[in-house]
């Protein structure tokens, strides 16, 4: 067997009998992406099978990494801008036509998938006659692009369609859907399963030597496309309706399923060369413009920055929790001991007594019946679950936790009475960690023996669907505490970010600002449902009304007399703002508190859905209250991004990162943004300070750009 490496890249083997595999190992780098060194490799691999085709019977496509192929370089794609668009298109014919080529010189070529193959790695193999997998849930294939913003521009959409049809290659595109092989087989996008890597290369050598001249199916005389009819690519209902639900769907912020869903039925109805150039022009407008690079920043890098540990305190060993304790059994409560028992940890859920304790495992029971109906989880994988989870209402049972969790209502005096009773049955280094969502942690602390190991572990509700924990330092919270807590939350396959400690943390002041905002707007006059679908226009959610009413408004005031006490001994001034007004009527003087009041900004009939109250109307309409959309919809972005950059100003958060990933997994901010900086960065520090003034002179100093934005748009610097 002759074997010699391309550009450090592809490796040749060609056996006896004229196969020759081609092996993706790309020097220095633990994945095989597609950038420049593959393009070119990859190329002059195709030179070489062309050149000696008469001694060729045909292709193999493997890896000797772990994954097959990571997919595209997503740094030369953050670096593309506007000026950039010819080049880029270019670049991307060329690799078709690479493909393409390879797919056309009449011998088989075979996918050998032996790791996850996503975007670009999955186009490679759709343009190989047949694909075989190893037999692993744990592989994973598909098309993924559209979470970033991007669609896939290797050939992907164009093969897809070809392959499967409009109608049946539409969803896997439009919310890159992935797959294990087992599904991929079902699809008919892979030809086999494989127990092992041999099997697998064997399973590729039996398919060329049944196949000795191959060509795609769309390459044959006489094919026609999976599902068109004699009139159009699909059926005409499917046109018609598809793009209006997926506009309901996305709301226009989102280009990439729009530019997946044109690309695909415009490519579906002229010949395949002329589909590929359509698909590039596509992918061209998307990876230039704003909302991939949002996209891609947030949850591409700054999402592996936190799965690495960037930001975990250096020289602390990592380590995992066995035994944790929750104290309240309540909706947080029983939610933390769930997706705890769901990880393989011990939990002991104490409450006031048993009786309330066993409340909160038969609320976990029900979550997981609902599963296990659903098909999502099996009756063994529940038991065994449940079985993890002791409700006890004696704190000795806590006795030897590495870890507990106060999870009880947000009541100084009551958290102080439970840490003290609970501390003390922590095994030696244990960590306690408190729940709470606004009451600063260094004053939580203060009834803990050991403050050094006192942390805050902020959990969104329902915890087991949320998948942030805000990990909040106290200001004697050590760095081995900060480890071992971060190292906690990926143990239970959560987010975390790091902040330090304030009223309010992050996220919650953040999201405040945006429901305050929505009750400023209602005191001005505007509309109640103007409001709302101001906020579901811009990629919010629910509204802040609707938000108000679940989060209930009592709670709120009844947090704000608790910030007020606590500020007044501070000797600072409590801070203003219209929807005071608005909040405290609700609650005191019309007794519409929220839905567990009975009913707030909206009502809740039993026979039917929730509908605005009528009353909203008569008591804050007013004649002229026009006031533009535009200014409302910035109004509820604008708040909360100017709230963030307040935060990293007084050092709450010290990362665009933190904030970022904070502001959309935590709180609902669109993720058409990249987070609440990020979004500052798309607009520019420069027009975005411009902007805040002028918001700030019609509606009031809470736009007022802080001095940290001033500061970095006078030197047109970005949020890092």
């Amino acid at each position: 067997m002759s074997q010699d490496y391309i550009q450090e890249a592809i490796r040749w083997d060609k056996d006896a009998s004229g196969v020759v595999t081609l092996t993706f190992d790309m020097a220095g780098q633990s994945a095989n992406t597609m950038n420049t060194v593959f393009r070119s490799a990859y190329a002059a691999a195709v030179d070489r099978v062309a050149a000696e085709i008469d001694s060729i019977t045909g292709v193999i496509l493997s890896s000797a990494k772990k994954t097959f192929f990571a997919g595209g370089d997503l740094n030369s794609l953050l670096a593309v801008g506007p000026d950039d668009k010819a080049a880029l298109y270019e670049r991307s014919q060329a690799m078709k036509a690479v493909l393409r080529r390879l797919e056309t010189l009449g011998r088989p070529v075979v996918a050998a998938i032996n790791g996850t193959a996503l975007g670009g790695g999955f186009e490679l193999c759709l343009a190989c006659h047949a694909r075989f997998a190893l037999d692993d849930p744990r592989l994973m294939l598909g098309l993924p692009e559209s979470g970033l913003g991007l669609l896939p521009g290797g050939g992907g959409v164009v093969r897809l369609v070809r392959m499967l049809g409009l109608e049946a290659a539409m969803p896997l595109l439009v919310d890159g859907t992935t797959f294990d092989p087992a599904r991929a087989q079902a699809l008919k996008l892979i030809d086999g399963v494989a127990a092992d890597a041999d099997a697998l290369m064997a399973l590729a050598r039996q398919w060329i030597a049944a196949n000795p001249a191959p060509a795609q199916p769309w390459d044959r005389k006489g094919w026609r496309l999976p599902g068109a009819t004699a009139t159009a690519p699909a059926s005409l209902t499917y046109l018609r309706t598809a793009p209006v639900l997926l506009m309901k769907k996305t709301r226009g912020r989102y280009p990439a399923p729009l530019a997946i869903m044109s690309a695909a039925v415009e490519g579906a109805v002229v010949d395949f060369d002329t589909a590929t150039r359509i698909e590039s022009r596509h992918f061209v407008g998307l990876a230039t413009g704003p909302v991939a690079k949002n996209l891609i920043t947030t949850f591409f890098f700054q999402m592996n920055e936190v799965k690495s540990g960037k930001g975990r305190p250096a020289g602390v060993p990592p380590g995992t929790v066995g035994r944790v304790g929750i104290l309240g059994a309540g909706l947080m409560g029983s939610g933390i001991a769930q997706v705890c028992a769901a990880r393989g940890i011990a939990a002991v859920l104490k409450d006031a007594t048993a009786e309330q304790a066993r409340k909160g495992l038969e609320r976990v029971a029900a979550n997981l019946d609902k599963r296990v109906a659903k098909g999502a989880l099996a009756p063994g994988k529940r038991d065994a679950q449940l079985a993890r989870i002791t409700p006890t209402g004696d704190a000795a049972d806590l006795a030897g936790c590495e870890l507990i969790v106060e999870a009880v209502f947000e009541n100084r005096p009551l958290k102080a009475q439970v840490t003290r009773e609970a501390e003390p049955m922590l095994a030696p280094g244990g960590i306690f960690a408190s729940n709470t969502s606004t009451l600063p942690i260094s004053g939580l602390a203060e009834a803990s023996e050991r403050p050094e190991n006192f942390i805050g572990l902020h959990f969104f509700s329902p915890v087991d669907r949320m998948p942030l924990v805000e990990v909040i330092k106290g200001r004697r919270t050590s760095a081995e505490t900060l480890a071992r807590a971060l190292d906690f939350v990926q143990q239970i396959g959560k987010t975390p970010i790091v902040v330090n400690d304030a009223r309010g943390f992050f996220t919650s002041r953040v999201f405040g600002m945006f429901t305050k905002e929505g009750a400023a707007m209602l005191a001005e006059g505007v509309a109640a449902e103007v409001i709302e679908n101001a906020a579901l226009a811009v990629g919010m959610p629910v509204g802040p009304l609707a938000v108000m009413d679940e989060t209930s408004m009592a709670l709120a005031m009844s947090m704000r007399r608790q910030t007020a006490a606590d500020l007044a001994a501070e000797g600072q001034p409590l801070p203003q703002h219209p929807a005071w007004a608005v909040i405290e009527r609700m609650v005191d003087g019309l007794k519409r508190p929220g839905r567990a009041g009975g009913g707030g900004f909206y009502d809740y009939p039993a026979d039917g859905p929730k509908r605005l109250w009528p009353g909203l109307a008569a008591e804050y309409g007013k004649r002229g209250a026009d006031v533009p959309m535009e200014d409302l919809q910035d109004r509820l972005l604008y708040a909360q991004a100017i709230e963030s950059i307040r935060a990293m100003q007084e050092g709450v958060v010290e990362t665009a990162r933190d904030a970022n990933i904070g502001s959309i997994l935590g709180i609902g901010f669109p993720r058409w943004t990249g987070g609440t900086l990020q979004f500052v960065n798309m607009v520019g520090t420069r027009a975005f300070a411009e902007r805040a003034m002028a918001l700030a002179q019609k509606y009031g100093e809470r736009f007022e750009p802080p001095a940290l934005l001033l500061s970095k748009a006078e030197r047109n610097e970005r949020f890092e």
